[in-house]
C-alpha cells in the first residue's frame, strides 16, 4: 500500500535507535524526508547512513538532548531550514530508570517528567506553527502499554507516561481539524530497552537468566512473541498518512493483543 507520504517532511525524536529509529525507517521507506536525532553523535551518524539507503527521500541527522529545550528548538529550526516545512512529528523518548517506588528519588521523578512529558510538550510547542501550515499535519506520540496496564518495576514509566496521553487527547481537540494527534502504545519489542530491562531483572534476582527474563516478556501475548520494531514503525507511518485521515485522538496498542482492556 502506498501511504502517500512521499515527499512529506517527518521529524522523529529519539530516533538513532529503538522504536524511534524503526518509525523513521518506515517513513523513509515510504519516501518521506526524515529528520532523526539523538544524543550519541556516533550512533546518530550510523542511523542516518542506514536510513539514507532505505528510501528516495533525504535524511538529516541532528544531535539533540530531549531534556534541553534549546536543543529541541534548534532541532525544529534545522528541520525547517533544511526542508522548508514540517508535515509529521513523531515524539519518542528513551525509558526512565526501572525500579519500585522506594527505589526512586525526587530527582528521578523530575527527570522522568522532563524526559517523557516535557520533551513532548516542548517539541510540539516548537513544531506547532509549521504543522498547522502543512496540508497534512500530524503528531504521533510513542508511549507504552504501561499507561493502561502497569508493568512491575516500572513505577516511573507507569506513572509519568500517562501525562502524554492527556496531552494527546487534549491536543487532538485543540488542533483539529488542522493537525491530527494520536498515540501508539507499544508492548514489548526487540529493542535495546527490553534488553536493558531484562538485564535489570537478572541483577535484582527476579529471574535466573537472561533467556528466562526475555521469555517472560512474551508470556500472555496471544501472538506468542514480542514485536519486531518495524511493526511498530509501520503503524506510526500509517497514522501519519492520509490513509488514517479520520483517526484522531486515539491511543493505539501495538502489543500482539496482550492487553485485556
Amino acid at each position: 500500500m502506498d501511504l502517500g507520504v512521499s515527499g512529506d517532511v517527518a521529524l522523529v525524536t529519539a530516533s538513532s535507535s529503538g522504536l524511534g529509529h524503526a518509525s523513521a525507517e518506515s517513513l523513509a521507506r515510504e519516501g518521506a524526508h526524515v529528520v532523526v536525532c539523538g544524543r550519541d553523535e556516533d550512533r546518530l551518524e550510523e542511523a542516518t547512513e542506514e536510513l539514507e539507503s532505505v528510501g528516495d527521500g533525504e535524511v538529516l541527522g541532528v544531535p539533540a538532548d530531549l531534556t534541553d529545550r534549546d536543543d529541541i528548538a534548534a532541532l525544529v529550526e534545522a528541520t525547517v531550514d533544511e526542508f522548508g516545512g514540517l508535515d509529521h512529528l513523531v515524539t519518542s523518548a528513551g525509558g526512565p530508570p526501572s525500579g519500585s517506588f522506594d527505589d526512586m528519588s525526587s530527582e528521578d521523578w523530575y527527570g522522568a517528567f522532563d524526559l517523557l512529558v516535557m520533551s513532548a510538550v516542548w517539541t510540539v510547542k516548537e513544531a506547532e506553527p509549521h504543522l498547522k501550515e502543512s496540508d497534512a499535519g500530524t503528531i504521533t506520540c510513542i508511549t507504552s502499554t504501561s499507561v493502561r496496564e502497569v508493568i512491575d518495576d516500572l513505577i516511573l514509566s507507569n506513572s509519568v507516561r500517562r501525562g502524554v496521553i492527556g496531552l494527546v487527547k487534549s491536543l487532538s481537540r485543540e488542533f483539529a481539524p488542522d493537525v491530527r494527534v494520536n498515540a501508539v502504545l507499544p508492548g514489548a519489542h526487540e529493542t535495546s530497552r527490553v534488553e536493558e530491562l531484562v538485564g535489570d531483572a537478572v541483577e535484582r534476582g527476579d529471574v535466573d537468566s537472561y533467556e528466562e527474563g526475555l521469555e517472560g516478556w512474551s508470556d500472555g501475548v496471544p501472538m506468542g512473541r514480542i514485536g519486531d520494531p518495524g511493526e511498530l514503525g509501520d503503524t506510526v507511518a500509517f497514522l501519519a498518512s492520509d490513509r488514517a485521515s479520520f483517526i484522531n485522538g486515539v491511543a493505539l496498542p501495538v502489543d500482539g493483543g496482550k492487553m485485556r482492556s
